[in-house]
């Protein structure tokens, strides 16, 4: 009975000691400072994240105002263009209506599917032999 008292004892001896000696070595201190450094730092990069999220949210609602008061304030200049100015022919008008811009756009992607006037045959340079040719249109205008 005395070795089963002894053995339990310095079972419970044993065990005691390693707790004590985890708790008071100094690379557990420094793993425990780490570990409160690294949450400080963790917390910090979200609330910098939170208030970057913040921030591009203003913006974008700040910049759908700016771009709403920007169309009610062409609207209005342009309404009290042709109210104060009627006699102005609507081409001299500093304020040209939407749908005209419209059928320039659609103009311009008409133009576009052209192929343009200065556009080489074949492969041209300063290393090619071969001289460029020289093209002589009637449509072709010179430059001034």
């Amino acid at each position: 009975m005395d070795f089963l008292y002894a053995a339990i004892g310095l079972l419970a001896g044993l065990i005691i000691g390693i707790i004590i000696a985890r708790l008071m070595t100094p690379e557990y201190k420094k793993h425990k400072q780490l570990q409160k450094e690294l949450e400080a730092a963790k917390f910090e990069l979200e609330q910098h994240r939170q208030e970057l999220s913040d921030h591009f949210s203003s913006a974008a609602d700040m910049l759908d105002t700016l771009g709403k008061s920007y169309t009610k304030l062409y609207q209005h200049m342009a309404q009290t263009s042709t109210d104060l100015l009627p006699n102005v022919p609507q081409q001299d008008s500093p304020f040209i209506s939407q749908s005209t811009e419209e059928t320039s756009d659609t103009k311009a992607d008409e133009i576009s599917d052209v192929q343009p006037k200065d556009y080489a045959n074949g492969a041209t340079g300063v290393l090619k032999e071969q001289k460029k040719a020289v093209l002589q249109s009637p449509h072709l205008e010179k430059a001034s």
